[in-house]
């Protein structure tokens, strides 16, 4: 899942600018005629570790499993366990 993402993600790059381009133009048809995962509507934020799609963490680009267990290994610079 992490390799499709990462592939929908340069698709979305690298079509950018032409989407852009047809958008101000206006050119519809030109547009569907683009791939489907070319679309950034299309991405999804993933776990940059383990690929996990829900309990993303969009700060720190981890899953909320992820940044637990490394937020309590001290691995994460500044987050540290709460206790008052």
């Amino acid at each position: 899942m992490k390799a499709r993402e990462a592939k929908r993600a340069r698709l979305v790059a690298q079509y950018a600018a032409k989407r852009k381009a047809l958008k101000e133009a206006g050119d519809y048809a030109a547009l569907d005629k683009l791939p489907k995962n070319a679309s950034p509507v299309r991405l999804h934020n993933r776990c940059s570790l383990t690929g996990r799609p829900k309990g993303y963490m969009r700060a720190f680009g981890l899953s909320r499993i992820q940044f637990r267990e490394m937020a309590s290994a001290g691995l994460i610079p500044g987050v540290k366990k709460a206790s008052w």
